[in-house]
């Protein structure tokens, strides 16, 4: 998470340091590098914020999200300042976006969020114990994966500001947006700013159930993600449980048999609505136990600070007899919300409000205007895929910006565009297939 610029963090105006280009790769000072100090610690309590004991606690105690040299923080912004590309979200489809569109001389302000769905700026990877499938990195933790996409932005030129966009206007070009001051979510500053385009990447949360015990524990036995956290040594060789009946709790509940001594599966329903050949796979497993017509009504545990959650209590909905079972882990596998409520009424969304995009592309309903990452993806969600549609949004937002005369130069090679009759596209897109 990075530290934003403000009096009331520091006391003082930090100095923005200048961070080198590159003539042809994104590189940083040999001076920049993050240390670790302990800036949030007070507000990261205010808000409540309970990090797992061991990788879901690095985002807020030890990592260079959370601290760096105060002299290398970006400025924060200059008021009703405007920009060519503004890019909001923070996890890999949001720099992928900045770094690519920041070789291009775009100058793209990134806005990472301030506990942005109430989880570090990077996104849901900064909550992901390892990543296995990322290429390049045999095993990496996602807290660090992120930390890395957030230096090369850095480096390449982006100017990453830590507020939250609070409100938006795309009635009219250029765009609008309103920022809350740090730390408040309730209120907007008074400054209006403008970008010609800009890039929506700000993710999707898992869905929680708001189970009695549930802001008690988690972190501390609750999560929303098996792969995520189900490494962990407080679940290892421990009973289990997976709510959901789709394909996403039959994929938690195998992964868990691999740690858990027993993996207990709540299907609210008589039935599960995962697709035949995984309700085969989790019904055959020896390890896996499912409980059909059956809800969680409260989780229980120690009763002390950090306390671990030890049990779960559970009710048949036909019968309403309820019992208590031993569970050392509670995973929800009941979907995910994109965020995307600060869009309401501009831009298409399907029926679980997701972005809706143009097939192939990030286009939204209102030109100048992309989507990335999980907040357009309800289907694949994964790092990698986030990165790749970045990618596209920061080429396509490139094209639009030189097609409506900007002040882009048009081409990444410094020669001159001329318009053809038959194709208005630009050299460089009439050679790439995605577009």
């Amino acid at each position: 998470m990075h530290v934003a610029r403000d009096r009331r963090v520091f006391g003082r105006q930090s100095q923005a340091k200048t961070v080198p280009r590159s003539t042809s790769l994104c590189s940083a000072p040999k001076n920049y590098l993050p240390i670790t100090v302990k800036l949030f610690a007070s507000t990261l309590r205010r808000v409540g914020i309970t990090p797992f004991r061991a990788s879901l606690a690095l985002p807020f105690a030890s990592l260079p999200f959370v601290a760096r040299e105060a002299s290398a923080l970006a400025p924060p912004p200059a008021r009703n300042m405007h920009s060519k590309v503004v890019i909001i979200g923070s996890g890999p489809a949001g720099h992928t976006a900045a770094i690519y569109a920041a070789r291009a001389d775009l100058q793209p302000v990134l806005y990472e969020g301030f506990l942005a769905l109430g989880i570090a700026a990077g996104g849901q990877l900064t909550t992901t114990d390892e990543v296995e499938n990322f290429p390049g990195f045999t095993k990496i933790q996602g807290a660090t994966l992120m930390d890395n996409m957030r230096a090369q932005s850095e480096a390449c030129g982006t100017q990453i500001i830590t507020q939250t966009v609070g409100k938006v206007d795309f009635s009219q070009r250029p765009f609008k947006f309103w920022l809350h001051p740090l730390g408040d979510d309730e209120n907007l500053e008074e400054e209006t700013h403008t970008a010609d385009s800009i890039i929506i990447a700000t993710g999707a949360k898992a869905r929680r159930l708001d189970l009695p015990g549930e802001e008690q524990y988690w972190g501390n036995g609750v999560s929303a993600c098996a792969v995520c956290d189900g490494s962990l040594p407080i679940f290892r060789q421990k009973p289990l449980v997976v709510i959901g009946g789709g394909d996403s709790a039959v994929e938690e509940a195998i992964y868990l048999t691999k740690k858990a001594s027993k993996v207990t599966v709540l299907v609210r329903k008589d039935q599960l609505r995962a697709s035949k050949a995984n309700a085969r796979r989790l019904s055959t497993n020896p390890k896996v136990e499912i409980k059909y017509n059956t809800v969680a009504t409260k989780i229980t545990g120690e009763d002390k600070p950090r306390g671990l959650m030890t049990g779960l209590t559970i009710k048949d909905i036909k019968s309403g007899k309820e019992e208590d079972i031993a569970a050392n882990g509670l995973f929800y596998a009941v979907g995910h919300e994109p965020a995307t409520s600060l869009f309401k009424g501009q831009l298409e969304m399907d029926e679980d409000g997701y972005l809706v995009t143009e097939a192939g592309t990030t286009h939204t309903n209102i030109e100048g205007v992309f989507a990335a990452g999980d907040v357009q993806d309800k289907k694949y969600r994964q790092a990698i895929t986030s990165a790749g549609s970045g990618c596209i949004a920061a080429l396509e937002a490139e094209k639009f910006l030189a097609e409506h005369d900007t002040g882009v130069e048009k081409g990444i090679e410094d020669q001159e565009v001329k318009k053809s009759q038959t194709d208005s596209d630009a050299p460089e897109y009439k050679q790439n297939p995605l577009l």
